[in-house]
């Protein structure tokens, strides 16, 4: 199967699965499971909008870093941009906030509710230049499902 195929199913679960679930951080959790799982990602979870500063939220994967400040590393970017951030080689990225060593690659998608970021989803991969433009097209697609308009 193809990784759009891969991503076209995975959207379609998640989007039944989460379907009329009102508590966002129940449907982050089942986000971040189904996505890790389907995709075989090293680390996939969420980093929650809590005052100025992300805080670590539901994930699969080794333990994380528990508190991102606003513009600070790949996720704080991601916030401050208010834009996916893809990048090949996190030892090239300027104040990569380094939680695994094991890290190589990364993919920070807004995840915005009513107009206003509420989170960020984070994957990491152990491989270098893992993530793309398919990869940022279906995950942007996928954290929709958190858009209360």
């Amino acid at each position: 199967m193809s990784k759009i195929e891969k991503y076209k199913l995975l959207s379609e679960q998640i989007k039944s699965l989460v379907e009329g679930e009102t508590d966002q951080v129940a449907v982050m959790a089942n986000v971040a499971a189904a996505i890790h799982l389907e995709m075989g990602f090293w680390w996939t979870g969420f980093y929650r909008v809590q005052n100025d500063e992300l805080v670590l939220g539901p994930f699969q994967g080794p333990v994380a870093c528990m508190h991102i400040g606003y513009g600070k590393g790949v996720c704080g970017t991601s916030w401050k941009q208010q834009a996916t951030v893809v990048v090949p080689d996190v030892e090239h990225f300027p104040g990569h906030i380094a939680c695994s060593s094991a890290s190589r690659s990364e993919i920070v998608v807004p995840v915005f509710s009513a107009g206003k970021i509420i989170a960020v989803l984070d994957i990491d991969s152990k491989d270098l230049a893992t993530f793309d433009e398919v990869d940022k097209q279906w995950l942007e697609e996928i954290v929709k499902v958190f858009d209360k308009k």
